[in-house]
């Protein structure tokens, strides 16, 4: 662990992503698809993928089944270099599976399993003593685990920063109907919060950016990025507020958003372990989750760091550089 810069700590589950569908679907007793194939899925593990892709040492912290989707993610993640000694096996449950919807448009809705891994997975499940000599520690989704509730979070946080962590969190609207409320003590914890918009204006009740990352201030959060999609990401905190405009895709380019808030966290933790600035870190993960929204599934389109580079340096050849507003 001595080399670990990197803890994720969330899902690591199976996704099958169908594309494109829509209501029409229903009304037919075959449908084909353009593809329908296993990819790897789950917030933690799309995070350990692409954050080991960019060039770091990532743990994950996970638990699947002994079954083959478990051996799936297994292989992957050790095929992908990402340090599995924290990806735990059960026997007594099943790892999840989500089916992908994909629409034209790009947008998706998941159909989950409530009594596969993803559910299932509690503190109990994690080794608080394993969490250490790192220098950031992600909860890659906030409600996404719903065992994982505010006394976990707040165990899990209070040993990270017991280790001098910086520390980092996504989230997904509520599962069991949770409120802000039921994770402000956690949030306390959290030094760069990415939620999108939709996400945090729900949670928050507010519609302005502006105070929907007020409210995550006010409650200890150090910086906020609210996700805004094809606009890019809010950025907030004491001192700043601006707007990183996002990579524009090309007209008549396929698109598929699976993934792409957890390509944007990695890049951003990417970006921030190499100590750039908070607008270069949410530039550079804008780019991230650019290159990932061309590909289907979350962890097909990003490859390496330098594909990135070389994704940023023509489009600022074309388009001028990308700065934050």
């Amino acid at each position: 662990m001595s080399s670990v810069e990197v803890i994720c700590i969330g899902a690591a589950i199976v996704d099958l992503p169908l594309y494109p569908v829509g209501e029409h679907i229903f009304k037919n007793v075959s449908y084909p698809v353009d593809n329908i194939s296993m990819t790897i899925g789950g917030d933690a593990i799309n995070e350990a993928t692409i954050i080991t892709r960019l060039g770091h040492k990532v743990s994950l912290f996970a638990m699947v089944g002994n079954d083959v989707a478990g051996k799936f993610i297994k292989d992957f993640a050790q095929q992908n270099n990402i340090i599995t000694d924290n990806l735990i096996t059960r026997e007594d449950i099943t790892t999840s599976i989500n089916v992908g919807l994909v629409q034209e448009d790009g947008e998706r809705t998941f159909v989950t399993n409530r009594n596969g891994s993803l559910w299932k997975m509690s503190l109990q499940d994690i080794e608080l003593a394993n969490i250490k000599q790192a220098k950031i520690l992600s909860l890659a989704s906030i409600f996404n685990n719903p065992k994982l509730d505010n006394h976990a979070l707040v165990s899990i946080f209070k040993k990270a920063k017991s280790e001098h962590m910086i520390i980092c969190a996504d989230m997904v609207k509520s599962r069991l109907g949770e409120s802000l409320n039921d994770i402000a003590d956690a949030l306390s914890y959290i030094d760069y919060f990415f939620p999108n918009y939709d996400e945090a204006s729900e949670l928050t009740g507010k519609t302005e950016l502006s105070e929907i990352a007020d409210t995550f201030i006010a409650l200890g959060v150090k910086n906020v990025l609210i996700k805004i999609g094809k606009k890019g990401c809010y950025i907030k905190n004491q001192h700043l507020s601006k707007i990183a405009p996002a990579f524009k895709i090309p007209k008549g380019v396929k698109i598929d958003t699976i993934g792409a808030g957890d390509n944007f966290a990695s890049g951003f933790i990417s970006a921030l372990l190499r100590g750039q600035s908070i607008e270069e870190c949410a530039v550079f993960g804008n780019a991230v989750a650019s290159v990932s929204i061309e590909s289907l599934g979350a962890t097909t389109g990003v490859k390496s760091r330098k594909q990135v580079e070389e994704m940023i340096a023509i489009y600022e050849k074309s388009n001028g550089r990308v700065s934050c507003e």
